[in-house]
């Protein structure tokens, strides 16, 4: 290696120069550069104290312009779609959790070298923002029909400007750093003409239609809502045995069960399978509809399944999905008998008006009155709720808009059989699989005012309809000017479905839509990927070609301790502000990050954030102290040869280290990188280096001294920018202290792996030192010997290259092993016969035993010690003696004592053998 000195970097400063390197640069940078110290040394605060840096570094950041990404041809794109929040919403754990998540990725992608762009934004949010909008004005006495749709929206807008930057804010507090220069609306200018575009092309293309089908109602939103809306809870209810008596065949009837008696009066045919012989005869008969002045007729059909219940089903094809399928089949009228808050309609007779539970009791009251009712059987069974209410939705039939899935159904299929989209992990292709096996056409339209508007108008003279980007002013087909707009809105997951490319200037080839898109990677809950990963498939297949991202990282829930969901129902809700208040947002994220694994639900324990805070004290202490000690010694021309081994050892771990944790982060692997960074920096740099390198630090004659700086320096600095995707704040407090050269950690350079800074036999015989100090702490421990007692340590080996190893490592092997001498020789020549003893690989430690202990006060104690032992022993053998207490003692005590006689005659042994040795 060159005899050239290369100049460092330190922590006061630096001016660049021009020079000609010829040695490695352990800077680990392109320039050498040399040192220009300021008058003042920096300082850190004495305690870490997250609330008085995060915001201050926040602002900073912002300032900046850190987080903005620009389109830069000379850098690759990394490109992250934030799932839009709700304007309504309050920052909850689910949401820290995605976020931190994304915000890991994208700092380090940024750090990398990429153009990185997080883009944000929030979603208009239409069912739950009409409801908040709708609950406020009704505190006020304002009934949303009398005011009308106009006045309600200035009303909603005024609430999303209110309330639609609190969320944002929080986000902020996480220290998300998406390029909040580009925050996007689903409803904002951009967007909107985005979804009048697609909704225009599908419509063209007859992807798009209005039809009268059978479509999820909730009753208390009053509006459709999709399939993926609607969760399936298993609920006790009864199966109703009802006869329907056959027209003309007195005393003959046929007998149902259904688990909504009050669909009945909406009962066009019975089915019956064609296969079923005990049917065949009455196929093609009439019934009377009990409770109704109607008949109906017996039909067969192959949906009915001839080994369930009585193998007669009655068919009500406006109230039930496969119902709606078989009237089809056989021609059946649809009988709508529900209003749009689930009382029952004017079709309903005596029933008219009465709520869909109080007209199932009264029905079933009046069916056993007339003998009908044949028995009510206990069944528990899959009951439809809206997500969103928990109210039980009705299948209704009513005319709504849709999209037919078909096709773009098996695009998104056949796009997850190729290297175009995965999951990570991927198990989760089954789940959106299996959606998309099963999927239906998709109820866009919903009955509320906020949200996009369905761009159709109707002609009021000859009720053409008109789809169009504009508003139309004339009906093409019968030139009338009076037109009607749809009142419709669209399914708020329309909008959000375009996200990926409508947040980047689509339809317009925008520089930023051909630059950052396709998207890299989606971060997202198990919980939505049939309500939004699947729709951006399929949406961005259809519109730009291109699948909307490269990878779908799935994570789970965040659960409380007890591993229960977190819900307002239970209150076990843990607020992520409160925890920032209190620790700090380094400290949450760490929690959120530590032990996850793609796909898996977490537990959330505050202890784990204390372990976090703790981690985070550590760091700042260990920083205070090298910072305090920087001015021992000039660094800034030290060269790699000289190091000392324990320098060439932790520079080589976190050489290692970033190998390692790269590649861990380029599979997602954020739980296993962050612990191999929190494990390395935790034991290795402040438990074992820092250790190692004190005794140097505190000799003014070691010529080591600037070597132990630098390299304390130096491998902070790099696991500082490990550490920064996951601990942003104190990363960036603490770098911008210790060193000028880079003005922000957040833009400095990810560390890579150099061969210069690879020393495998270093990192050995650091090893070997470690397995000696740990053999005599635990054998010191073994003998209660005190820290503050230090005493003679013999290394013997027959090998040259072990006794080397020691050799160059007294100095620090001698602190850590709390020895007064250390000797280091090929026999145990001069070595005590009472010396204790301990084994490593190629070597013996030898203490002598008079160096720890008074021998007569240990002779002592142990006597005693002993005599204690023999006394439980005594007692423990006497009870498990007495045949009454091990015949009536409960099992587990008996156990109890079994356990304490074998631990205290083993104890009993070691005390017994320490003994003999000390009376040699």
């Amino acid at each position: 290696m060159s005899e050239e000195r290369v100049f460092l970097c330190s922590a006061w400063g630096i001016r660049k120069l021009r020079h000609k390197k010829s040695g490695p640069d352990l800077s680990n940078s392109k320039k050498s550069e040399t040192i220009e110290r300021k008058n003042e040394m920096k300082e850190l605060e004495k305690t870490y104290d997250p609330s008085q840096i995060e915001d201050r570094l926040y602002r900073k950041w912002e300032e900046k312009k850190y987080f903005h990404a620009e389109v830069d041809r000379s850098k690759k794109p990394f490109t992250i779609v934030m799932p839009p929040p709700n304007v309504t919403g309050q920052l909850h754990m689910g949401h820290a959790l995605d976020n931190t998540m994304q915000d890991i990725l994208i700092r380090f992608k940024r750090m990398q070298g990429y153009s990185a762009l997080w883009q944000p934004g929030t979603d208009h949010a239409a069912i739950a923002t009409e409801v908040k909008v709708t609950e406020k004005l009704k505190e006020q006495g304002i009934d949303k029909k009398e005011i009308g749709r106009e006045e309600f929206l200035k009303h909603a807008w005024a609430w999303k400007e209110e309330y639609g930057n609190r969320i944002v804010s929080q986000l902020k507090k996480m220290g998300s750093s998406a390029d909040w220069d580009r925050e996007r609306f689903t409803m904002d200018e951009g967007c909107s003409r985005a979804v009048k575009e697609v909704f225009v092309r599908l419509y063209d293309k007859g992807y798009i239609y209005k039809g009268s089908r059978i479509i999820n109602w909730c009753p208390v939103c009053k509006t459709s809502i999709s399939d993926a809306e609607v969760i399936h809870e298993e609920q006790d209810g009864y199966f109703w045995h009802i006869n329907y008596p056959v027209v003309g065949e007195p005393g003959r009837f046929v007998e149902i069960a259904t688990t909504r008696p009050e669909t009945l009066l909406g009962d066009t045919a019975v089915a019956v399978n064609p296969d079923d012989e005990r049917y065949t005869d009455i196929v093609g008969k009439m019934l009377e509809l009990p409770l109704t002045d109607r008949q109906i007729p017996v039909i067969a059909d192959p949906y009915v399944d001839k080994e369930f219940g009585t193998g007669c089903v009655k068919i009500t094809p406006a109230h039930d999905p496969n119902d709606f399928e078989v009237g089809k089949r056989h021609n059946l009228e649809e009988i709508n008998i529900l209003n749009d808050d689930a009382t029952i309609n004017e079709l309903g007779g005596k029933y008219a008006g009465m709520d869909r539970y109080e007209a199932r009791k009264q029905m079933v009251a009046d069916l056993d009155a007339l003998g009908l009712l044949v028995k009510v059987v206990p069944h528990s069974h899959n009951v439809g709720t809206h997500d969103r209410c928990k109210t039980t939705v009705e299948p209704m039939i009513k005319p709504q808009w849709f999209v037919r899935m078909k096709e773009m159904g098996q695009a998104a299929l056949d796009i997850i059989k190729t290297d175009e989209l995965s999951f990570v992990p991927e198990q989760f292709d089954k789940t959106y699989i299996h959606w998309l096996e099963n999927i239906r056409d998709w109820c866009i339209s919903r009955q509320l005012w906020w949200g996009h508007r369905i761009p159709a108008w109707y002609c009021d003279e000859c009720g053409e309809t008109i789809v169009s980007r504009e508003t139309p002013t004339v009906c093409p087909k019968c030139g009338c000017t009076h037109l009607t707009q749809d009142e419709d809105t669209l399914d708020t997951w329309f909008s959000s479905a375009l996200w990926p490319f409508s947040t980047l200037g689509w339809p317009d080839k925008t520089p930023e839509y051909e630059y950052f898109y396709p998207t890299s990677v989606l971060v997202t809950g198990y919980d939505i990927i049939f309500f939004w990963v699947i729709r951006m498939v399929f949406s961005a297949l259809e519109q730009t070609g291109k699948s909307p991202f490269k990878h779908v990282l799935i994570h789970g829930l965040v659960r409380d301790d007890q591993g229960r969901k977190m819900s307002k129902s239970l209150g076990n809700g843990i607020d992520p502000l409160e925890v920032i208040d209190k620790y700090g947002a380094d400290a949450l994220r760490l929690t959120l990050i530590t032990g996850n694994a793609p796909g898996n639900d977490m537990r959330f324990y505050w202890e784990r954030v204390e372990n976090s805070r703790n981690f985070a004290n550590k760091i700042w202490n260990a920083t205070r102290f090298i910072m305090m000690n920087m001015e021992k010694a000039d660094f800034s021309a030290v060269k790699l040869s000289d190091l000392t081994i324990a320098d060439r050892w932790i520079l080589s771990k976190v050489n290692t280290l970033a190998k390692e944790m790269t590649d861990n982060m380029e599979k997602f692997e954020l739980g296993i990188a962050v612990s191999k960074v929190y494990d390395f920096i935790w034991e290795e740099f402040c438990d074992w280096y820092i250790e190692m390198v004190k005794p140097r630090l505190y000799n003014d004659e070691d010529e080591t001294k600037a070597a132990a700086l630098w390299t304390l320096k130096t491998v902070l600095i790099q696991a500082l920018k490990l550490l920064h995707p996951y601990m942003p704040f104190i990363t960036e407090e603490i770098f911008c202290n210790i060193q000028d050269e880079e003005e922000s950690i957040m833009i400095s350079k990810w560390p890579e792996y150099t061969d210069e800074w690879n020393f495998e036999a270093d990192e050995a015989a650091v090893d070997t030192i470690k397995a000696a100090v740990r053999a005599i702490r635990n054998l010191r421990t073994g003998m209660n010997v005190p820290p503050s007692r230090k005493a003679k340590v013999y290394v013997v080996s027959a090998k040259e290259d072990v006794r080397y190893i020691f050799e160059s490592s007294k100095s620090f092997f001698a602190t850590l092993g709390y020895a007064s001498e250390v000797h280091v020789q090929e026999d145990k020549t001069g070595i005590d016969e009472n010396a204790v003893s301990t084994l490593i690989h190629d070597a013996a430690v030898y203490i002598p035993l008079e160096e720890l202990v008074d021998i007569d006060k240990e002779i002592e104690r142990l006597e005693k010690e002993a005599a204690k032992l023999a006394g439980e022993i005594k007692r423990a053998s006497g009870m498990l003696a007495n045949p009454k207490f091990v015949d009536k003692a409960p099992a587990a005590k008996v156990e109890e004592e079994k356990a304490k006689l074998a631990k205290y005659t083993e104890m009993s042994e070691q005390v017994a053998e320490r003994l003999a040795q000390l009376k040699k």
